[in-house]
């Protein structure tokens, strides 16, 4: 089930960003991560829209969105490759026109995920915080226009 977070789930929402960044991101020092937890409580989350992924009453993923920007979407690394991630890009999808998002471009099992929900490559940047070169993808409604 996915539904609207709200305040009660800050602290399962972030053990669900720190547990998959750390995964997906190896190629950044895990201290990075654990050092950004007091920013995404305080300043990133409560600036977005947020949903979560709830199965046996435990939050296993969430997605957050500021305007048509997917800025983050996450899946507890033990729970994915079942179709989690599909069912919250869906969602996102659902509540927008269209989407874009930044995600690392060494984070290859991303990239290509966000390929097959439809994103397409729209430039490249560097990431000031962690140096990484960032690919910016975009996704949009086609349906109906």
């Amino acid at each position: 089930m996915i539904r609207k977070s709200c305040e009660a789930d800050i602290e399962a929402v972030l053990l669900v960003w720190l547990a998959a960044s750390e995964q997906a991101h190896h190629f950044v020092p895990a201290a990075f991560w654990r050092e950004q937890l007091d920013s995404m409580k305080h300043v990133y989350l409560p600036s977005s829209r947020n949903y979560v992924y709830i199965k046996d009453s435990k939050i296993i993923g969430f997605y957050a969105l500021l305007d048509d920007t997917l800025a983050a979407i996450f899946v507890l690394p033990e729970k994915q490759g079942q179709g989690i991630g599909k069912q919250l890009i869906a969602d996102a999808k659902s509540r927008c026109h269209s989407l874009q998002l930044a995600v690392y471009k060494r984070n290859l099992a991303s990239v290509e995920f966000y390929k097959k929900q439809g994103f397409e490559i729209a430039g490249e940047e560097l990431e000031e915080l962690t140096g990484q070169q960032q690919l910016i993808m975009r996704w949009q409604n086609t349906i109906g226009v």
